[in-house]
Parts: C-alpha cells; sequence; structure tokens
C-alpha cells in the first residue's frame, strides 16, 4: 500500500465571516478523508492518501512557520494551502505567486509591509504545480463554479503562496499549490459564494486530481497560461 501525505492549510479568523470554509472544509476532509481513488481508477488501488491541516493566521510573520513546522512534522507529498475570496463566486485556483508584500491593511499582528519583497533574494515569481487543467475539469463534471486567477494579491495569501513555492522548488517530488474558497452561501444559484457541501466536494476534488497528477505526471494535467 503506497501512503500519499497530503498537508491541507487554511487561515482562521476571517473578520466578518460567521462561517469560515477554510475551517469547516478541513475539518471535514480530516474527519471524513476522501473517497477511495480506486473508485475513480483501479491502478490506484493500493493508493492511501492521509490527510493533515493546520489553520494559520492572517499573519506575514507567522504563518508560513507554522506552515513549515506542520510540513517537517508530516513529510508530505503534496502542499495545498487555502484562502477565502470574499467576491468570488466560485473556488479560485491561483496560477502565480509574486515576490512582493504590499498590504492595504494591517494584519494579525498589526504589520503592515509596503512595497517589500518576500525574498530580496527570490525570484519574481513562482507558477503553481497544482494540476489546474485537471481540477477545472473534474469542477465542471461535478458542477462546480471555478475560476483561474493570476493574481494571488500582495497580502498574507500571497506571501504564504510565495514562501511555499520557494521551499517546493527544492523538492523535486513535492507538489504544492493555492486556492481560494468563496464565501458559504446557501441560497439556490447564489451570484457569489458556494453552499458549503460544494466546496468541501471542490477540495476533494482538487486533492484527487492532484495524487493522480503526482502519481502519474503529464504536463496534458496543467494550465497556466
Amino acid at each position: 500500500m503506497k501512503q500519499i501525505n497530503v498537508v491541507m492549510s487554511g487561515f482562521a479568523p476571517y473578520e466578518g465571516i460567521d462561517i469560515n470554509p477554510c475551517l469547516e472544509v478541513l475539518r471535514a476532509l480530516e474527519r471524513d478523508g476522501i473517497d477511495a481513488l480506486s473508485e475513480h481508477d483501479e491502478s490506484f488501488a493500493d493508493v492511501q492518501v492521509q490527510i493533515h491541516t493546520v489553520m494559520l493566521p492572517v499573519s506575514f510573520a507567522k504563518a508560513w512557520p507554522m506552515l513549515l513546522e506542520t510540513i517537517d512534522r508530516t513529510h508530505p507529498d503534496i502542499v495545498i494551502a487555502t484562502g477565502l475570496k470574499r467576491a468570488a463566486r466560485g473556488m479560485q485556483l491561483e496560477r502565480c505567486a509574486t515576490n512582493l508584500m504590499d498590504a492595504a491593511k494591517p494584519d494579525a499582528d498589526n504589520r503592515r509591509p509596503r512595497r517589500m519583497p518576500i525574498d530580496p533574494q527570490g525570484p519574481a515569481a513562482y507558477w503553481t504545480r497544482l494540476p489546474l487543467r485537471s481540477i477545472l475539469k473534474a469542477f465542471a463534471g461535478h458542477g462546480i463554479a471555478a475560476t483561474l486567477s493570476s493574481d494571488a494579491g500582495t497580502y498574507v495569501c500571497n506571501s504564504l503562496f510565495y514562501n511555499l513555492l520557494n521551499w517546493a522548488v527544492t523538492r523535486d517530488h513535492v507538489i504544492g499549490g493555492f486556492l481560494n474558497f468563496p464565501t458559504v452561501n446557501e441560497q439556490p444559484h447564489p451570484q457569489h459564494g458556494l453552499p458549503l457541501a460544494q466546496q468541501i466536494a471542490a477540495a476533494r476534488d482538487v486533492v484527487h486530481e492532484t495524487v493522480r497528477y503526482y502519481l502519474q505526471p503529464s504536463s496534458g494535467g496543467m494550465l497556466l497560461g
């Protein structure tokens, strides 16, 4: 039996958000796991996926060290960081992390870096390692609204995303990426947000397709441009 370790992170709390999808979705995945991959493809019959989750503060200084501590403890094959995009209609898959901190508001530590590099010695940007094309195809099959985003902003989400990829670039067999959940909206056909059950299903799709890509890498699963 081959075990794939997956770390998923989220941010909490968010001001003015009663139901934080980062918390609720990750809690559901850690509690219930994901559907057996063998149900989707018999070649994965001997694969077991273990999900580890961690909630992070909205802090430039603390978020990445806390995620790295979990990574060092669990030795994951896949790391998926998540955040919240309040105005999003559906799931947002982030393509690119930029080497910039430029906060319009203070973080949880009352820190507000302005026009500063995350890593002065690092490259200007990194592309995600998630198989975005495969994930979008899975979303479409399950009727889950989603978009690609080329701009993760310049706040803590982007800083975490950049630090994750900066770490992962030196690990040949680790996949890392970032996605944003919308707000939880249980109304029929909402203009913004998605029902919680759909967001949980979307997160399972992300894990499924990323594990599939990890086991059987193919450029056909990627979508960057």
